[in-house]
C-alpha cells in the first residue's frame, strides 16, 4: 500500500510537507502550562530540531516555537501524515519480519482517530498518555521497523527511537522505557517541563506500549468490578433495579456504561466533555444521553421500579449529580443509588484530568492555562464538595469504593474527609477496588490477558473466541469452587462478548485467565494458526493492570501490607524476565493510572505466528508473567497467592519459590517488644 509505504520512509524532507495545522474536526489536548524559562524555552526548540538538517531549521524553527507557546508542547503537527491512522491488516505493512509489522499494526491502532483520545497530539487516554511525543518520533519509528531484522532489537528512550541495535533472533524487537526519572525529580512540575524539553513522555499503562485496544479494554475488569461489588458489598451477583453513579467517559472511563449494563444495573455516568459523551452514544456503548438533572433522576427512578438495565449518560458535572442525590435523600428519604465510584483522570487533576463543579467546561480549559495557581484552588475546592457528598450518601447505605484513578489520593492533598482512622499510608475512608475486590482476584492469578488478529478479519475474533471459551469450560471442570467462579464470568463474558459489539479498532478481545488459562489459550490460538483455523497472525498481551505487571500503592498493589507497596522489583523484574523469556516486545513505565510518580508499571507484546517457537515463548513468558507476582503477593502474606503459587508449583517442579512463615502468636511480638 502506497501511503503505507510512505510513512515507512523516514522523515518527508524533499520537500517538507505543507503545515496544515490542527485538524478542527478532532478532539485536542488541553493546553500544557510547562512554566519554562527562556533558556528552557531555548532547549525545547533546539532539542525538537536534532530531527531535522540544519537546512530546514530555519523553516521549522518559528512554528515549532509558536507551538511550544500556545500549546506548551512541540507536537510537529506539519508532519502529522494525512493517511488514515489505523490498524491495517498485518500483510499491508512493509516490513522484512512481521514481528515489526505486529508492532506497526498496534501503534497505529492507538493513534486511530476512533481509539485515541486527542489523536493529532498522539495521546491515546488519560488525557496524557502519549504513544510518542512527537510526529517526527512516530515516522522514524514507523521507518526502522520497516528495515528492521530479526537481528535487532528497536531502543525507545521515552517516545525517542534511539535506534536499532543488533541482537540475537531471541531477543525483543523493541524495548521501551517511558518516563525513568531518577526518584528526587519525579514530581509531576518536573515532568511538565521534561516533557516540553522533548526529554521525557508519559506512557499511561497501555498507550506508551503499544498495546492499547480501546475501552473494551476495560469493560471487562469493569464489569467483573462491578460485579462482585455487589457480591461483596449487596449480598448479591443480581444486580438488577440497582443503581451504580459514576463520572467519566473517556478512553478508560468510557467503559463503565456498557459494563454496567452487561452486570445487569443501572449505569448513570456523568461527563462534562460532550465529544466523548457522543462518542459512546454513537458507538452504542451508552444507550441514553440528557442533560437534564430531572430528566436524569426520571429515568433513575424508572429503570430501579422496572429493574431494567441502563446506561444513561449525564451531560454535567458528577459533583452536581452526587449533590442531586443527597437533596433528593433529604427530601423523600429515599436513597436512589446504591454503588459509587469515579473514573475522571486524576492522575492528572490540574491539566484536563477533572473539571470543576463551579466552572463551565470552556471556562475550565480557559482557565487552567491562563491562572494555573487559582486553577488548583478551585479543582481542591470542587473535590472537597464532591466528597462531602459522597460521605452523605455512605452515610445512608451508598458503598463507595476508589477506581485507582487517585481520587482518594488527590481529594485528601485537597483537605477532603477521606482519612481512614488508624489507616496505613495507603488506606482511605473507602477502600480501592484493588484493596476489596479485584486484589484477591489477582492473587488467585487472573488478570487482564488480552489478544489482537491482525488480519483485521472479525472472523479470526470469533474463532478466537471461541477457542478461549472451550479452553476455559475444559480447565474449569476440574477447579476448585473458588476459581470455578472467576472461570464461570469469564466464559459467560467470552461467550457474550461478540453480541456486545466491542471492537473499536483493533480486532481484539480481553478476558481474565489466570496462568493456565492463559497459557493453554495462547497454544491453542498458535495451533488454530498453524492449521489455518485463524488467517494471520494473533498479538497476545495484557493490561499492566495486572497480577504482576504494576506496582502502585494506591492502587495495584493496595492490598500489600508488609511494608513493600512502594517497592517497584515486581514491575521491573517483570519487565526484564519477559524480556529474556521470549517477548516480541517490552516496556517499562513511570505513571499510568494513578499518575506520574506514584507507580511503576511494566507490559509486553507476543507474536503468535503458529510456529513451534512462538509456543514455546508463549509458554514460558506467560507462566513467569503471571507467576512473579503471585509470588510477591504470597510473601506479602496475601492467603489466596500462598495456595496460588503453591499449586503452581506441584504443577511445575522447576518453580520453587520461597514461601512466607506466618507469625501465629502476635504475642510473641508483643513480649519482644516489650523487652
Amino acid at each position: 500500500m502506497s501511503d503505507l509505504k510512505e510513512i515507512c520512509s523516514g522523515l518527508p524532507l524533499n520537500p517538507v510537507p505543507a503545515n496544515r495545522g490542527r485538524d478542527p474536526n478532532v478532539p485536542h489536548a488541553p493546553v500544557r502550562t510547562p512554566n519554562l524559562t527562556a533558556e528552557e524555552e531555548r532547549l525545547a526548540l533546539r532539542n525538537a530540531l536534532r530531527y531535522f538538517p540544519p537546512s530546514h531549521h530555519a523553516t521549522l524553527a518559528p512554528e515549532f516555537a509558536q507551538e511550544l507557546r500556545q500549546y506548551g508542547h512541540i507536537y510537529m503537527y506539519r508532519f502529522c501524515p494525512a493517511l488514515r491512522m489505523r490498524a491495517y491488516p498485518i500483510d499491508q505493512y512493509p516490513c522484512r519480519t512481521r514481528q515489526a509489522a505486529s508492532m506497526m499494526l498496534m501503534i497505529m491502532n492507538n493513534l486511530d482517530p476512533a481509539v485515541a483520545q486527542f489523536p493529532q497530539e498522539l495521546v491515546t487516554y488519560g488525557g496524557n498518555g502519549q504513544v510518542f511525543s512527537n510526529w517526527a518520533q512516530f515516522r522514524l519509528v514507523m521507518h526502522y521497523l520497516s528495515e528492521m531484522t530479526e537481528e535487532q532489537t528497536l531502543v525507545m528512550y521515552s517516545g525517542h527511537p534511539m535506534g536499532l541495535f543488533p541482537s540475537l533472533p531471541s531477543s525483543p524487537r523493541a524495548i521501551i522505557t517511558n518516563g525513568m526519572v531518577i526518584p528526587n525529580y519525579s514530581s509531576r512540575d518536573q515532568y511538565e517541563k521534561m516533557f516540553a524539553l522533548g526529554v521525557s513522555m508519559y506512557g499511561q499503562m497501555t498507550a506508551g506500549s503499544y498495546c492499547y485496544i480501546g475501552p473494551q479494554g476495560i469493560v471487562h475488569g469493569t464489569m467483573l468490578t462491578v460485579l462482585n461489588a455487589g457480591r461483596r458489598y449487596l449480598g448479591s451477583g443480581d444486580l438488577r433495579g440497582r443503581v451504580f453513579v459514576t463520572s467519566g467517559l473517556g478512553g478508560m472511563s468510557g467503559a463503565q456504561a456498557k459494563a454496567a449494563v452487561i452486570s445487569g444495573c443501572i449505569g448513570v455516568i456523568a461527563e462534562v466533555d460532550e465529544v466523548p459523551l457522543r462518542k459512546r452514544h454513537e458507538q452504542g456503548w451508552l444507550m441514553e444521553v440528557t442533560s437534564s438533572m430531572e430528566q436524569c433522576i426520571k429515568r433513575i427512578r424508572e429503570a430501579r421500579s422496572s429493574k431494567t438495565p441502563l446506561s444513561l449518560g449525564y451531560h454535567g458535572n458528577i459533583v452536581d449529580l452526587w449533590e442531586r442525590l443527597v437533596l433528593e435523600f433529604e427530601r423523600t428519604g429515599e436513597l436512589l443509588v446504591d454503588l459509587g465510584s469515579d473514573q475522571t483522570s486524576l492522575h492528572n487533576p490540574y491539566n484536563g484530568g477533572y473539571y470543576p463543579v463551579q466552572l463551565s467546561f470552556r471556562q475550565a480549559n480557559q482557565l487552567m492555562s491562563t491562572h494555573p495557581d487559582r486553577f488548583r484552588s478551585i479543582v481542591q475546592e470542587s473535590l472537597r464538595r464532591q466528597v462531602m457528598a459522597i460521605n452523605k450518601l455512605s452515610n445512608a447505605g451508598m458503598f463507595f469504593w476508589d477506581y485507582g484513578n487517585a481520587f482518594l489520593l488527590e481529594a485528601q492533598r485537597a483537605g477532603a474527609e477521606v482519612k481512614k482512622v488508624d489507616g496505613g499510608a495507603t488506606e482511605f475512608r473507602y477502600p480501592s477496588y484493588v484493596q476489596h475486590i479485584m486484589g484477591d482476584i489477582f492473587s488467585l492469578g487472573f488478570g487482564p490477558f488480552r489478544w489482537v488478529c491482525t488480519s483485521g478479519e472479525p472472523q479470526d475474533l470469533a474463532v478466537t473466541d471461541n477457542i478461549a471459551a472451550t479452553v476455559l469450560e475444559e480447565i474449569s471442570a476440574s477447579v476448585s469452587d473458588r476459581i470455578k467462579q472467576q472461570y464461570n464470568d469469564n466464559i459467560r463474558w467470552i461467550r457474550e462478548a461478540g453480541k456486545h459489539k466491542m471492537v473499536v479498532g483493533s480486532q481484539a478481545r480481553i478476558l481474565y485467565s489466570d496462568q493456565k488459562g492463559r497459557v493453554c489459550i495462547a497454544l491453542a490460538i498458535n495451533q488454530a494458526i498453524a492449521d489455518g483455523r485463524v488467517s494471520a497472525p494473533v498479538v497476545i498481551s495484557r493490561d499492566h493492570h495486572d497480577v504482576s505487571g504494576t506496582d502502585s500503592p494506591f492502587r495495584e498493589t493496595s492490598n500489600v501490607y508488609d511494608g513493600s507497596a512502594f517497592c517497584a522489583d515486581m514491575a521491573v523484574q517483570n519487565f526484564v524476565g519477559d524480556a529474556f523469556r521470549g517477548a516480541t516486545w517490552v516496556a517499562l513505565h513511570n505513571g499510568g493510572g494513578v499518575g506520574w510518580g506514584e507507580v511503576m508499571n511494566g507490559g509486553f507484546g507476543l507474536l503468535l505466528d503458529g510456529s513451534e517457537e512462538a509456543a514455546k515463548r508463549a509458554r514460558l513468558m506467560l507462566n513467569w508473567d503471571v507467576s512473579n507476582g503471585v509470588a510477591r503477593r504470597c510473601w506479602s502474606g496475601n492467603s489466596n497467592a500462598y495456595e496460588t503459587i503453591q499449586r503452581t508449583m506441584e504443577d511445575n517442579r522447576q518453580l520453587r519459590v520461597t514461601m512466607p512463615f506466618p507469625v501465629q502468636d502476635e504475642h510473641v511480638l508483643d513480649r519482644a517488644l516489650q523487652g
